[in-house]
């Protein structure tokens, strides 16, 4: 293109050359319109070359002002082009037209009621999830849940909230299964190990005491205490029994209203999680819940997956069908957009401004002559050729304005 242009201007040259020899030598008065057309074109088309010349580069090497424009106000111009976007594309009236004219909530219903949509989306999330556990720590995060755990713990009294599940367990007789299966387990125990507890019962009696009433006086305590037990077993109205509903009613009582006993509760409850044990207990339970995400996550067919492959297609069919959640969804988007455009609008414009700036000037010249050059090249043609008509124009209307 700039050899058909440069053509150009070099065939009006010979024209014009050629058109004041005709003149000269007695051609005719044709030959002075002819020049006179050739002589516009030749200046139209040099104005039009050095303009085109100038946005690039300076014109022959002279220092001319305004001149080699792009690679001097490269800068400027990447300012005024991150500025116009903000203004133009980013503020936050575009943003909500452009959205509500989208319509992003019926279309996400309708493509997520799809169940091939509804698996991939599972999919993504499922790889995600596994991807977000993979990469997080087990150390990081079992400190995080510990001193999470223990700092929620400390900041609640947990007394009065112990107190009121007590009492309506008791209430509720709820607590009848644990008193049976203790009255069981220790009278089965004591039908074990008898000879344990006569043994106790005479090691503990007096050297002066004979050895046959030691032993008179252990079988019959331990008789008298197998006979206690079997009868709290088999007697659901047992006095024993009743004295334990007693103290269990009592001891959640005081768990609510009783300050000291309150305290020795929330003392109780420091000395246990501070307990290494305990903390140890607390940091491992995140290796079993990770453990058994990862494996639903990665299973097809797990509960987690169904669960969240059923809850989208329900999703997508509600937002199909409820107008309400549909303004809602979009009411949501277009309030999240016009956030993120409004707050991160300066460093949204800063990526232009400083990505323009970081260009070489001369390769950022030379590379957007490549991309227009082609049609700025026109302008010199159009130069060349509007230049010979207008003279064409001007010399004919002297020459009828001299006659």
């Amino acid at each position: 293109m700039k050899t058909l242009a440069t053509g150009l201007l070099l065939l009006v040259a010979l024209v014009y050359a050629l058109a004041k020899w005709g003149q000269s030598s007695g051609a005719g008065a044709w030959s002075g319109y002819v020049a006179a057309a050739a002589e516009a074109g030749m200046v139209g088309a040099l104005a039009d070359w050095f303009a085109v010349t100038a946005l690039f580069r300076r014109p022959m090497g002279l220092p001319i002002p305004h001149t080699a424009i792009i690679p001097t106000k490269k800068d400027q111009l990447g300012q005024s082009l991150g500025e116009f976007v903000g203004e133009n594309f980013l503020s936050g009236d575009v943003v909500r037209v452009r959205l509500r004219a989208v319509g992003i909530s019926s279309r996400l219903g309708a493509w997520l009621a799809d169940p091939a949509h509804a698996d991939r989306v599972t999919a993504e999330l499922a790889t995600a999830l596994r991807g977000a556990l993979t990469v997080l720590r087990d150390s990081d995060v079992q400190a995080v849940v510990g001193e999470a755990i223990t700092r929620r713990a400390d900041a609640q009294e947990i007394a009065p909230g112990i107190g009121t599940m007590l009492e309506k367990i008791v209430a509720d007789g709820g607590h009848r299964r644990v008193v049976d299966l203790v009255c069981v387990r220790a009278h089965d125990w004591l039908v074990t190990h008898g000879d344990s507890v006569m043994g106790a019962v005479t090691g503990g009696a007096p050297g002066w005491t004979p050895r046959f009433v030691d032993r008179k006086v252990g079988e019959r305590v331990y008789k008298e205490l197998l006979r206690f037990v079997t009868e709290m077993r088999d007697m659901p109205d047992h006095p024993a029994r009743g004295a334990v509903d007693r103290f269990l009613s009592d001891f959640a009582a005081d768990l609510q209203s009783d300050t000291d006993t309150r305290a020795r509760v929330e003392r109780l409850k420091s000395e246990v999680l501070g307990r290494g044990e305990v903390q140890d207990l607390i940091a491992s339970a995140w290796s079993s819940v990770r453990a058994m995400i990862v494996a639903a996550a990665e299973d097809e067919r797990s509960e987690l997956r169904l669960r969240v492959r059923a809850g989208l297609l329900s999703l997508g069919e509600r937002m199909k069908a409820d107008e309400k959640l549909r303004a809602k969804v979009d009411r949501w988007l277009e309030d999240a957009a016009v956030y993120v455009v409004t707050t991160y609008r300066d460093e949204i414009t800063a990526l232009i401004t400083d990505t323009v700036a970081s260009w070489d000037a001369d390769h950022t010249s030379r590379k957007i002559e490549a991309h227009i050059g082609r049609d700025l090249q026109f302008i010199r043609i159009n130069g060349t050729v509007v230049g010979a008509l207008a003279g064409l124009c001007i010399y004919t209307a002297s020459r009828l304005l001299g006659a």
